[in-house]
C-alpha cells in the first residue's frame, strides 16, 4: 500500500511538473515569435538587442525542456536555477544599452559576472541539446584564448584577460551574439516557425500524397515516395533528423512492407532528408548567409545550389529504382496509389505558400519578410477547410514544436559564434587557411583534399547554418585564395560540413532511420552513404566544372551537365552493381573509367571529344544486349 501511495504521488507530481513547464515553454515561444516576427516585418532592434533577447528567451526554454526530461529532485531544481540565470543578459543588455555603446564596450566587473554566467548556461546547455564535441570545441577556444601565450611558436598569442574576452564574446556582435546567434533569431527560428505551420495543416501529408501518386505504380515505388516526399519536406525543415523522424514513421514502414531491407529503408529516408539542406530556396538558411558572406545575391546562390541538388535527388532515384529491380520488389497495386489531379484539384491549393515564398524571395523581398507573408499566407488558405483549419490548441502545439526544434541549433550557433569570436581575436583563423595553403602548396587537389577533411572534422554534429558558417569563416578564405571562384569554395565547404548527417562516426540522420527501422545503424550508415555519394563528389566536380553551378557561358553549362548527370548515373549503376542483371567486374570497370574520364574532360584541350569518349564507354555497357532492355522494362 505505501509503494502504491508513493507512486501514485510520484505520476501526479509529474503530471503536474509538466502542466507547469508547458505553459512557461508556450510563454517564451509567444514572446520569441512575437519578438522575431514582429522585427522581421517592421524591424527597429539592434543587432545585440534582437539577438541577446532571443538567445536569453531560448536557453530559458532549454532549460524548463530539460526539467521535463530530467527525474532527480535536485537536478531539476538545477536547471530552475539556470533557467532564471540564462534570461539575465537579454534584459540586462537591453537597460545598460547606452552605457555599453558610449563605453566602447569596455567590459566592467558586472559585465564580466554576467559573462561567465551566460557562458556556462551556453556550455550545459550545447552538452544537453548537442553534444561533447562541441561542448569540447567551446572549451578548447576558450582556453586557447586565455592562455595562449602557452602555446609555442606562430600559432600562439600574447593571451587575453577574461575581461577582454568579455568585452568581444559578450558585449558585441563578434560572440555569443554574433552572425551564427543572428542567423538563428533572423532565419531559423522563422522558418521553423513556418514549416511547424505548414505542417499542422497538413501539407506534410500533400507531400506524400504527391510523391506517391507520381511513383507509387513504378517499381520500388514506396522508396521513390521517400525520396520525392522528404526532399520536398526537408527542403521547407532544413534539417535532416527532423526530415526523418517525420517524414520516415510513414516512409520506412510503407518500404519494408513492400521488400526493402530494414537497413537500406532507413538509409533511403536518411540521405533523402539530407537532400534538404543543399536544396533551394532555404537550405537551411544556409542560402541566406552565403549571400551574405559572398556579398552575392540570393538568386545567384539559390541558382548556383540547384543543378547539384538536382543531380543528388537524381542519384538517389536510380539507385532507389536499382535496388528494387535488384531484388525484384512488387508494385504497389493501382489501388493503393491517390489520383494526382484529385491531389491537386482537392488539397493543391496548399501548395500556394511555398509557391508564394519562392515568389517573395526572387522579388527581392527579405527572407525573413518572406517568411512572415507565407506564413500569412498559410493561416489564410488553411481557414477555408475545417480540417486544415488550426484551433487554439493546434496553435499552441505549433509553437511549442518549433521552441523544441531549434534549441539544439541555438544551442550550437551560440558555439559557433565564442569558437568564431575567439579565432578572430586571436588571428587564428587567417593562421588555419594559411596552414591548409602551405601543406597544400602549389597543388590544387591538394588544397582540395586538406579543405574537405577540415570541414567534415569541423561540421560533425553541427546544423546546416552552424556548420556553413564556422567552415566560411575557418576553411573557405584558403580556397579563395588558391584562385577558386568564391562560390564555388563556399558551396565545397557546405557540401563536405553536412556530410557527417549520414556519414559516421556522427550520421546523426542515418541512426534515426535506422532507430525507426530496427536496423542495425552502422550498418543504415553506409548504405545511406552508399546512396548519397554525390555529396562526396559532386563538389570536386562544380569545382573543376562550375559550370554546374550555372556561372559559365551556355555551352560550358550545357556541357557541365551533361557531363554531371552522365558521371552520376554511372556510379549509381557501378554501386548498384546491377542493370537488368548483375554486372561484371569488368563492366564496373568500364562504367567507371568512362565515369572518370568524362569528369577529368575539363582538364584536357579537347573536351567535347573526351566527354563524347566517355559517353560511348559507358553507353557500351548499358545498352548491350537488347534483352537487358527488355528485362529491366518489365521489372
Amino acid at each position: 500500500m505505501p509503494f502504491l501511495l508513493s507512486t501514485h504521488m510520484e505520476n501526479t507530481e509529474a503530471a503536474t511538473t509538466t502542466r507547469w513547464t508547458k505553459a512557461l515553454i508556450l510563454v517564451i515561444g509567444l514572446l520569441c515569435s512575437t519578438l522575431i516576427i514582429y522585427n522581421a516585418y517592421w524591424g527597429g532592434w539592434t543587432a545585440l538587442l534582437l539577438r541577446s533577447a532571443f538567445f536569453s528567451l531560448i536557453a530559458c526554454a532549454g532549460f524548463i525542456v530539460a526539467i521535463q526530461r530530467c527525474k532527480v529532485p535536485w537536478l531539476r531544481f538545477a536547471h530552475f536555477v539556470f533557467a532564471l540565470l540564462a534570461l539575465c543578459a537579454g534584459p540586462y543588455l537591453y537597460v545598460n544599452y547606452l552605457d555599453i555603446v558610449m563605453g566602447g564596450a569596455i567590459a566592467e566587473p558586472l559585465d564580466v559576472q554576467l559573462f561567465v554566467i551566460t557562458l556556462l548556461c551556453t556550455l550545459i546547455l550545447v552538452k544537453i541539446y548537442v553534444g561533447w564535441t562541441m561542448l569540447i570545441m567551446a572549451v578548447v577556444a576558450l582556453l586557447y584564448g586565455l592562455f595562449g601565450n602557452l602555446v609555442p611558436g606562430s600559432y600562439g598569442h600574447s593571451g587575453y584577460a577574461l575581461s577582454r574576452l568579455s568585452s568581444n564574446l559578450f558585449l558585441r556582435t563578434e560572440g555569443i551574439y554574433g552572425l551564427p546567434m543572428g542567423v538563428a533569431a533572423e532565419y531559423i527560428f522563422l522558418f521553423s516557425l513556418l514549416g511547424a505551420l505548414l505542417l499542422k495543416t497538413g501539407l506534410g501529408k500533400v507531400f506524400v500524397d504527391i510523391a506517391q501518386a507520381l511513383t507509387g505504380r513504378i517499381q520500388g515505388g514506396p522508396g521513390l515516395t521517400a525520396v520525392v516526399a522528404s526532399t520536398m519536406f526537408s527542403a521547407i525543415n532544413g534539417s535532416a533528423v527532423a526530415g526523418v523522424v517525420t517524414t520516415g514513421t510513414f516512409t520506412i514502414p510503407l518500404m519494408k512492407r513492400s521488400g526493402y531491407r530494414a537497413k537500406v529503408a532507413g538509409a533511403i529516408e536518411a540521405a533523402a532528408s539530407s537532400a534538404g539542406q543543399i536544396m533551394p530556396p532555404v537550405m537551411g538558411a544556409a542560402a541566406f548567409i552565403m549571400a551574405e558572406m559572398t556579398q552575392l545575391p540570393y538568386a545567384t546562390i539559390a541558382a548556383a545550389a540547384l543543378v547539384p541538388a538536382l543531380m543528388y535527388v537524381f542519384a538517389l532515384l536510380v539507385s532507389v529504382r536499382l535496388e528494387a529491380g535488384k531484388f525484384n520488389l512488387p508494385r504497389l497495386e493501382k489501388s493503393d496509389v491517390p489520383s494526382l489531379t484529385l491531389i491537386l484539384r482537392k488539397r493543391g491549393y496548399m501548395l500556394l505558400p511555398l509557391v508564394a515564398l519562392i515568389g517573395f524571395l526572387v522579388y527581392g523581398f527579405t527572407p525573413a519578410k518572406s517568411a512572415v507573408l507565407s506564413m500569412c499566407i498559410t493561416l489564410l488558405l488553411s481557414a477555408l477547410k475545417k480540417e486544415t483549419r488550426l484551433t487554439f490548441a493546434t496553435f499552441f502545439e505549433l509553437i511549442e514544436e518549433t521552441v523544441r526544434n531549434v534549441l539544439p541549433v541555438v544551442a550550437a550557433v551560440a558555439v559557433a559564434g565564442i569558437v568564431i569570436g575567439v579565432l578572430t581575436l586571436t588571428g587564428l583563423a587567417l593562421k588555419l587557411s594559411a596552414m591548409i595553403l602551405w601543406v597544400g602548396g602549389d597543388s590544387l587537389i591538394a588544397v582540395l583534399l586538406l579543405t574537405m577533411v577540415a570541414s567534415f572534422v569541423l561540421g560533425l554534429g553541427l546544423p546546416t547554418s552552424a556548420a556553413y558558417l564556422l567552415l566560411a569563416i575557418l576553411i573557405a578564405p584558403a580556397l579563395v585564395k588558391f584562385g577558386v571562384p568564391i562560390i564555388a569554395a563556399h558551396m565545397f565547404i557546405f557540401y563536405y560540413g553536412l556530410l557527417s548527417a549520414i556519414t559516421p562516426p556522427v550520421a546523426l540522420a542515418a541512426y534515426a532511420g535506422a532507430s525507426i527501422a530496427g536496423a542495425d545503424p552502422t550498418e543504415t550508415a553506409i548504405e545511406a552513404i552508399r546512396m548519397g555519394f554525390v555529396k562526396v563528389i559532386a563538389p570536386f566536380l562544380f569545382v573543376f566544372w562550375p559550370g554546374l553551378l550555372l556561372t559559365e557561358s551556355p555551352l560550358q553549362i550545357v556541357l557541365s551537365i551533361w557531363m554531371g548527370f552522365s558521371v552520376i548515373f554511372a556510379l549509381s549503376v557501378v554501386f548498384a552493381g546491377w542493370w537488368g542483371r548483375a554486372l561484371k567486374t569488368t563492366e564496373r570497370i568500364l562504367l567507371t573509367l568512362g565515369a572518370v574520364i568524362m569528369a577529368l574532360a575539363q582538364n584536357t584541350s579537347a573536351t567535347e571529344l573526351f566527354l563524347l569518349i566517355g559517353t560511348v564507354m559507358i553507353a557500351a555497357v548499358l545498352i548491350k544486349p537488347t534483352r537487358h532492355w527488355r528485362s529491366i522494362a518489365e521489372t
